[in-house]
């Protein structure tokens, strides 16, 4: 997501975030009414009935009854002493702070460091949230607010009611009172009823919207995302895509191919990590894919520019998370969006060789890969876990545009074997680059370790289109550094 703004504007900007379905994945109110109960403040006959109403929230959004219902919250909490409301809130911030989305929280620090204000914009009540908005470093609140006398709620609502018009109005008032630039800043909501809103500001971005906001976005073209997933990564009846493919991944589905797997319990089954893998195939992915899906985790590539540039498989290639890889340009654009996956407690996974090996280099024994995974490595702390494939290069070799799927009766063997974290001591990037390229060739079988002299027919299948060069081109191909691609 592109926070730059060219604009020239004097005044300051701001990023507005609704709190339910929006920071969270659902609703804060679960949270809420246990921490109140614990106060003393709710009893227990309600709670099978809110437990109903916040399953349908969760699903589909806010609705005109369930909001009808929070109007009478300020009747509800009358005489409740104020003290220890807040007391409640404070136990409820750090819980509710740890359920704020991935990459909700990579995207306020981007605006925190753009200078913009950020602003929880919530109907829940102001005395509620305003702890947890301070822990998460928001600089104001614009929710409900309860009148009190006495140090008591006193069953009213100061100004507006902060919900559908209502809270575009009074996060209207609030840009005024700060001299906010209103065509500047940005809105996230996911609800149909927070459409005012987003129509204030000049960056409105639809956060896993409820169905009537599906259709609102689709109108006005504004941009969907969702928090627990990178941008661009769509979700249908909310289910990511790999995690759909996940369930596809099955042997009777690829009857022309066999795959070997071992070492599976070594890939984390949560948290963050950076799995290393030797490349011999296009074929490649889709085998880690297959791995990764029988863990029942995704991951996301970083993956070639002219994979991403291709009609079709490009868009299927963002669809699915990847990331972006334009190595004529040095920039560290990708390192960086790697780094927010692992932060996010994503796993991404990294071919450090950059290519498949072409000609001589294609059977030498000695793996020689780049220092990126390892760089990653350095700056996240996440584990790197080697992946040694052999076989792929059978089914889909360079030489071929497309894998061989009609081999049904003697169906080619895929090897993969995971292996343990690699030891890196963090000093050296080379260094550590070679210990995980040995890591990656002691999973690989003993024959990928032999030195030998291919056949013309060898070489000739690690080139595109078959066609083997000259002698020179061979020799340089032979000779060449991991940074040459």
């Amino acid at each position: 997501m592109d926070l730059s703004d060219t604009s020239a504007a004097s005044r300051p900007a701001a990023a507005f975030f609704d709190l339910d379905r929006t920071l969270l994945s659902g609703a804060s109110g679960p949270v809420f009414g246990e921490v109140l109960r614990s106060a003393g403040l709710v009893g227990s006959s309600t709670q099978g009935l809110e437990s109903v109403m916040f399953k349908i929230f969760d699903v589909i959004g806010e609705t005109w009854p369930s909001m009808f219902l929070s109007r009478q919250g300020a009747r509800m909490a009358r005489g409740w002493p104020v003290e220890r409301v807040e007391a409640a809130a404070e136990e409820a911030a750090p819980r509710l702070a740890d359920a704020v989305l991935p990459y909700a929280r990579h995207l306020i620090e981007e605006h925190r460091s753009a200078g913009r204000s950020l602003v929880m914009a919530t109907t829940t009540p102001r005395d509620l949230v305003r702890p947890l908005a301070d822990l998460l470093g928001f600089d104001d609140v614009v929710a409900t607010t309860y009148g009190r006398e006495g140090g008591r709620y006193d069953g009213t609502v100061e100004g507006e009611f902060v919900w559908g018009r209502g809270k575009a109005s009074a996060v209207l008032g609030w840009a005024n009172d700060n001299d906010i630039d209103l065509a500047a800043s940005y809105a996230y909501s996911d609800s149909y009823y927070d459409t005012p809103l987003l129509s204030l500001v000049g960056h409105p971005t639809v956060v896993n919207p409820d169905p009537r906001m599906i259709a609102v976005a689709a109108l006005r073209r504004w941009p969907v995302v969702y928090f627990d997933v990178p941008s661009g990564v769509p979700k249908f009846v909310g289910i990511e895509p790999q995690r759909v493919l996940h369930l596809l991944a099955q042997p009777q589905l690829f009857p022309w191919v066999r795959f070997d797997l071992g070492g599976l319990d070594r890939i984390p089954a949560d948290g963050p990590a950076i799995l290393v893998a030797n490349h011999r195939s296009y074929l490649d992915p889709l085998a880690i894919g297959y791995l990764l899906a029988r863990r029942g985790r995704p991951v996301r590539f970083l993956g070639k520019k002219e994979v991403f540039d291709a009609p079709i498989v490009g868009d299927v290639a963002t669809v699915l998370g990847g990331i972006r890889v334009d190595r004529g340009t040095g920039s560290d654009e990708p390192l960086r969006a790697a780094e927010s996956a692992l932060a996010a407690g994503e796993m991404v996974a990294i071919m450090p060789q950059g290519t498949i090996p072409r000609g001589p280099a294609f059977f030498d024994p000695d793996l020689k890969g780049r220092w990126g995974a390892v760089r990653l490595a350095h700056a996240t702390g996440a584990p790197v876990i080697p992946i040694g494939i052999w076989g792929t290069e059978v089914v889909w070799p360079r030489s071929e545009r497309m894998p061989d799927i009609t081999n049904v009766l003697h169906p080619p063997t895929v090897r993969i074997r995971v292996g343990p974290e690699v030891p890196l001591d963090g000093a050296d990037l080379q260094d550590d680059t070679d210990r995980m390229m040995a890591a990656i060739t002691d999973l690989l079988p003993a024959q990928a370790r032999e030195r030998r002299d291919p056949s013309e027919e060898e070489l000739a299948k690690t080139y595109p289109g078959g066609v083997t060069p000259d002698h020179d081109d061979a020799a340089h191909e032979r000779h060449r550094r991991p940074g040459d691609d």
